[in-house]
Parts: C-alpha cells; structure tokens; sequence
C-alpha cells in the first residue's frame, strides 16, 4: 500500500530507557511501513537534557505550541541515584512539568478497556476519565533543607513594595521546607478545560480537594470552579443533563470505589497524578491508560501515563528477555497522529490511527499479550510474548483487518 502523506510534523519528544526502545519498535514496525511520517525531532532523553542545561525540553514545548500536536515518550524525573547514575549536572525538574507549564494545559487521562481484562473494582462497568491539572504544585516547587534551628517564613512583596508575612515554623532543629504556588489564571484554564471536556464526551464532573484543611490553596481552586460553572456553564450541564459537583477527595475516593464509572475526575496536579495510577492499576494496568494533555489554545500532547520501565532496561542492557507492554505508547502515537490527522483534514491517517488501535485490541483478545496482562487476565490460554513478539503480533492484526 501506498504510504499515507502528512502536510503538517508532529512534534516527537523521545525518551528514556525501555520505553525508548519500545518506541523505536513502535516506530519500526507500526507506524514508517504505512505512514510517510514527518516529525520535528527532540531529544528528550536525560542524558541529552543534561547535556543541554535542559533547554531541549523548553525547546520542544515551545515546538508542541507552533505545530498544535505532539507526542511524547516517557521521561526519567531524576532523583539523588539518578545523580549519580548519568553525572547530572544537576537535578533537573520533571520534563513533563516544564512541558506542563508551558502549555498550561490539563491532562485527560482514561483507562483503555479489552475483554478479558476485567476492573478489581467489580462494580466499574465504565472508563473513569481523571482531569489532571497540568500546572504548578510540586511540580514548579521551591525547596529548602533546613540545617537547623531557626524560623522559616512565607514572603510576598507586591511590585508596590507591600510585604505579606506568615510565619511557617520555628525549626528546634534540622527539617525541610516546600514552597509551591499556582495562579488563578491557570486554575481559570483548568476549570474551563474540565467544563468543556464533560459537555463533548456528556460526562458528570467530579472536582476534589481538601479546602477544609487548606482554607486558601485548595479553597482558592474550589471557588473559581464554582464561579466559572455557575456564571458559563450550569446552563449548558442542565441541558446536557450531565451534573458537576465539588466534594472532598477523601470523600470522592470513597464514592470512586463504588461507582460505576462513566464519569470525569477532576484533580489537583499531585493528586491527579497519583489518583491516575490508582485508576489505570484497578482498570489492569498502567500501560492501559491513555493520557493527553490539552492547553487551552488548542494544542495536544499525547504520552504514556507510566514511567521508563526500569527494571526491564536494565535485563535488556544484559541481553535478557523482557515482555514489555507498549500498549499506552502505541496509543500515544496513535493519539496524536489521529490528531494531526483531523486538524490537516488528512482522513487517511485518522483511519490509520482507528485501525491500530482496533488490531493492538484485538491482538490482546486473540490471548497473544506481554507478561503483566498474562497475569491478570480472564483469558484462557493466553500465549505470553515478549516486548519485540507484541508489537510484531500487533503487525499481524493490523495487516489482517480489512
């Protein structure tokens, strides 16, 4: 078959570890055989950021913003080990916080459903999308490691030299302190993302967080949620005869776990974050979740919602077998090349994307699978493959559906 053309590049933000391998697979095998892709290429690789003082992540948000779709394989958010392992030159910020920042967009994130695959929630009969605020939080903060006794205050001075002072703790020795923020203009963005999200898939909005411990942080996103719903969209809810309603996140777990499904979670950025791996991890698994993030100018970064795959690097690097799951990669191409495919008016490559998507689906149905869902599934049978065998199985599939 004659490959597919594309007018417009995606901007491609590769990784670490074994998912970098993966997505070389993923490339090979899925996607350069029928598509005449074009990308813009960056190295988001640790190795090369530290090379670059980071400044290649910058340069590849600022890529995403100019050609409206990017894709982006999963990053390594070093810590003290890591230091030590690639000889940073520092510990750089978390890649997909600085993207995230950049875009000032939210994360949409939806486990990717297959038979045989059943929920450990017995009663989720439906996806459960998490809402995740892209912006700030622990992921733009400001720490300290106390060295001992003394007092740590929170400073504000206003560009008109008025000073706000709080005082945090008085330290009778060693500790540590954390400084984060946000801006209302961000959370504005977030809110509006989450509204309109809801009315296009006619899904309830759920918003969590704990305003009754933080009275100004939390209550701060609390009231501008409830401000824009009330004054832009409560209307256009009641006519879609979907709901929105504010509770605590303590009290949103609980309810989670017995629901049904079918509804939007939205959540602060740690707590999205954290609430998104519970989710995927009870749908089946982490590599089943599809995670996009959506700024409020129209621009689209799809990703993999799980992390480098370290485990399974290091037997590659000595040569042993994995059986990786690519499944969350492969939908993260697939993502954003539908994407690109709907903004050019390139059908062809939209179709592609269905079409992959359906055979990495039914080549998990047919029982042919990596280790992680062979473990969990209902199937009987099941034949185990390896990281190169899944992706190649996938290509048998694809070719096979008319």
């Amino acid at each position: 078959m004659e490959k597919i053309k594309m007018t417009t590049p995606l901007v491609e933000m590769d990784g670490d570890e074994m998912t970098r391998i993966l997505w070389k697979m993923i490339k090979e095998e899925l996607i350069l055989p029928y598509v005449d892709l074009k990308t813009e290429y960056y190295d988001l690789g640790l190795a090369y950021r530290n090379e670059t003082d980071d400044q290649v992540t910058m340069d590849s948000a600022q890529a995403a913003k100019k050609y409206g779709v990017a894709v982006k394989c999963a990053t390594i958010t070093p810590n003290a080990a890591r230091m030590t392992e690639y000889n940073l030159k520092e510990m750089w910020k978390s890649p997909n916080g600085t993207i995230r920042a950049a875009l000032d967009g939210t994360v949409f994130r939806a486990p990717i459903i297959v038979k045989g695959i059943e929920p450990c929630v017995k009663n989720w009969e439906k996806p459960i999308t998490l809402a995740r605020h892209a912006y700030g939080d622990v992921y733009k903060n400001t720490e300290i490691k106390v060295p001992g006794a003394g007092k740590a205050e929170l400073v504000f001075t206003g560009e008109d030299g008025t000073e706000i002072r709080e005082t945090i703790h008085t330290f009778s020795g060693p500790g540590i302190l954390q400084g984060i923020h946000n801006t209302d203009r961000s959370i504005e963005s977030f809110a509006k993302s989450c509204f309109n999200y809801a009315l296009d898939t006619k899904q309830d909005l759920w918003f969590a967080t704990k305003d009754t411990i933080s009275k100004k942080y939390d209550h701060n996103f609390k009231d501008i949620f409830q401000e824009i719903f009330d004054a832009e969209y409560k209307e256009r809810f009641d006519q879609a005869g979907i709901e929105y309603f504010y509770t605590l996140i303590d009290d949103a777990v609980a309810r989670v776990m017995k629901a049904k499904g079918g509804f939007i979670w939205a959540c602060k950025n740690y707590d999205g974050d954290v609430m998104s791996d519970m989710v995927s991890s009870a749908f089946g698994s982490l590599a089943m979740m599809t995670s996009v993030l959506v700024s409020p100018d129209g621009v689209y970064e799809y990703e993999a919602a799980h992390g480098t795959v370290q485990r399974h690097y290091y037997k590659h690097l000595k040569g042993e077998e994995t059986s990786t799951n690519s499944v969350a990669t492969i939908y993260a191409w697939t993502g954003a090349l539908r994407k690109r495919g709907e903004l050019d008016g390139i059908e062809e490559l939209a179709a592609f994307a269905d079409r992959l998507e359906k055979a990495t689906v039914q080549t998990i149905e047919s029982g042919k699978m990596t280790k992680d869902l062979a473990l969990i599934t209902s199937l009987k049978d099941v034949t185990v493959l390896n990281s190169e065998e899944f992706i190649k199985a996938i290509r048998e599939t694809f070719e096979d559906i008319a």
